[in-house]
């Protein structure tokens, strides 16, 4: 069953994947006058962290990896410790979930700058840790 849940949680993540990749802008400036844009990338890149951690809480839960994660960063920080992800994308990850916290409590202080980096450089992250996962049993 879990293993199922998990499954759907890496096709939330595809499906974010594929929603931000259709509505990357040509450049911040671009970003920063489109309001829908922006809330497009801002929904589907909460929605992809939140995923992505569901996803990796789901696998320590099911394999009975102990401690059990006490915050969205730590579930990144068991995966790399049990040699499922790097130590460098656990850390780049964390880091994506301290910009999901700011998305969803601070959101009128996104640097659009820093957002357009996130959709066109980082995202890369977010898709080699669903393959990652999508290897796995």
């Amino acid at each position: 069953m879990s293993k199922e849940v998990r499954s759907q949680k890496l096709d939330s993540v595809a499906r974010c994947l594929n929603r931000i990749s259709q509505n990357i802008p040509i450049s911040p400036d671009d970003l920063k006058k489109n309001l829908d844009q922006q809330d497009i990338l801002i929904l589907n890149l909460e929605r992809l962290v939140q995923s992505s951690v569901d996803c990796a809480a789901i696998l320590i839960a099911d394999r009975g990896w102990l401690p059990l994660p006490d915050s969205m960063t730590m579930t990144f920080e068991i995966l790399c410790n049990r040699n499922i992800i790097s130590k460098a994308l656990a850390e780049r990850l964390s880091k994506a979930v301290g910009f999901r916290n700011l998305c969803v409590h601070e959101y009128d202080k996104l640097n659009w700058e820093i957002v357009y980096r996130i959709v066109t450089i980082h995202i890369d992250e977010f898709r080699e840790f669903a393959s990652i996962m999508n290897k796995l049993d």
